[in-house]
């Protein structure tokens, strides 16, 4: 039980939730591998601009340093009052090529170093922001910052990176695609002696949230305030065992007994939030509830897929019952609080996922298959690992269809895949901790490189229009 079970009760008792309910969300996190996934910080580092690189990095160092110094005690101190595992916490800032953009200087890889340290320093373990949104061009800064992605992360422990490369309202930058596939191939060579897991740290998105709590993604969006705490939730066992104790039920049911499920998370995931920002005297952002899987026995989104009834996750079923599985997370968050945002749904990481690992070993999944997946899911093509010869217009165009099934559909979709150096189709690549082990799969032996190298942009989509 929480250290003060009754505050726990009082600030869940205006909800209409019963004592017994209580007493189950507590089980969940005893049992079923509930967790808070990330409390994360948000910050702006808008005022921290020159005059010169070395003025401006000072000024990033010294402001994250300042409002995240109590952000990992504060964080243990509410794991210990309410009994629930808080697994990370995290930082983003304002993207930094509009940060250091005024600064003069060709490489940012310094900025990278600069954010290496400050997360040191206050002792989260992941850092997000370095990043850029080009979904309809490149500034000067923009590309200086996507240049210097390889060996930024090939040279900091906790810098996370992103790149925005296309909005439902903009369409597709084709050419900046097609320099992410360079980028990516090239961050897995600079860091190939761990099995590329510099790619591991770098997302490519379209319709890229401002508020994501969850790694790499995250950054400090320009709408955002001077900074917040996001909260991230998880909850793959809590929903699992849900459907083990529906397997008799019709769809209609099971998709209620997730909601209600969901409505508890949230509803868990929004006090330690409120209660972290009130403790660091900031505001209180929103509750991303996706549900993030782990490597750990019993917390795969796969499974809860096959409890459903199918033999295996990839099989025929698998995008209708994964459609279902989200639809319903999504419902119960928006009834569990009114500051629902992020991602927010499911998550199909393969490295991380025990349940997805399996269905590729013994080939019931692919990428074909994910990337259908990816239409009703949150993200998209995350944690895939490729051979290392996969070229980098193929990767450019495993992006492409990616952003384009999230541009159509007016929904955030991202790729996070590594050509494992040296690896080939069948092996496999351990990156440890949450990022799991992943098996490398293949992809179309047919080129996609004249198409790729077109350039330009691929327009948004007569939807765009509408208001």
């Amino acid at each position: 039980m929480p250290r003060n079970p009754g505050r726990y009760f009082l600030f869940l008792e205006g909800n209409m939730l019963t004592l017994a309910e209580i007493v189950e969300t507590i089980k969940m996190v005893q049992e079923e591998n509930l967790d808070i996934r990330t409390i994360t910080m948000g910050i702006s580092l808008r005022d921290c601009a020159g005059p010169s690189p070395a003025a401006a990095r000072k000024k990033i160092y010294d402001k994250i340093t300042g409002l995240a110094g109590n952000l990992v005690r504060v964080g243990e101190e509410i794991e210990k009052e309410f009994g629930i595992p808080i697994v990370n916490k995290r930082i983003s800032v304002t993207p930094i090529s509009l940060v250091a953009e005024s600064c003069g200087e060709e490489d940012y890889t310094g900025f990278a170093k600069t954010l290496d340290e400050a997360a040191e320093a206050v002792g989260v373990n992941f850092i997000g922001g370095f990043s850029a949104l080009v979904h309809k061009g490149f500034t000067t800064g923009d590309m200086r910052l996507v240049q210097s992605i390889p060996r930024a992360l090939a040279t900091t422990q906790r810098v996370c990176s992103s790149v925005n490369v296309a909005t439902s309202k903009a369409g597709i930058n084709m050419d900046a695609v097609y320099l992410m596939g360079k980028i990516i191939k090239e961050t897995a060579q600079l860091t190939a002696h761990r099995d590329g897991l510099g790619c591991a740290k770098l997302v490519v998105f379209s319709n890229v949230p401002e508020d994501n709590p969850f790694m790499a993604g995250a950054f400090h969006g320009i709408g955002e305030p001077e900074s917040v705490i996001n909260v991230g939730v998880s909850g793959p066992g809590v929903v699992k065992n849900v459907v083990e104790r529906n397997k008799d039920a019709d769809f209609g049911t099971l998709a209620e007994a997730i909601k209600k499920t969901a409505f508890k998370i949230t509803r868990m995931g929004e006090l330690v939030g409120r209660t972290a920002a009130s403790r660091l005297g900031v505001p209180f952002g929103i509750v991303d509830i996706s549900l993030a899987p782990t490597p750990a026995v019993g917390d795969s989104v796969a499974e809860i897929l096959e409890y459903m009834g199918l033999e295996r996750c990839g099989t025929h079923g698998t995008t209708a019952a994964l459609a279902l599985l989200n639809d319903a997370v999504k419902k119960g968050g928006a009834m569990g609080s009114s500051y629902v945002g992020g991602l927010s749904g499911a998550f199909i990481p393969v490295s991380e996922d025990a349940g997805m690992i399996r269905a590729v070993e013994i080939g019931a999944l692919g990428l074909d298959k994910l990337e259908a997946m990816t239409c009703v899911c949150s993200v998209g093509l995350d944690m895939i690992a490729v051979p290392g010869d996969t070229g980098p217009e193929t990767i450019a165009a495993i992006i492409a269809d990616e952003v384009a099934i999230g541009v159509i559909n007016h929904k955030t979709t991202a790729v996070r895949i590594i050509p494992a150096p040296g690896k080939k189709v069948g092996d496999r690549v351990e990156f440890g901790g949450l990022l799991g082990r992943a098996p490398v799969m293949p992809v179309h032996p047919f080129s996609s490189d004249i198409f790729v190298r077109r350039g330009g942009r691929i327009p948004a989509p007569v939807s765009s229009l509408t208001n």
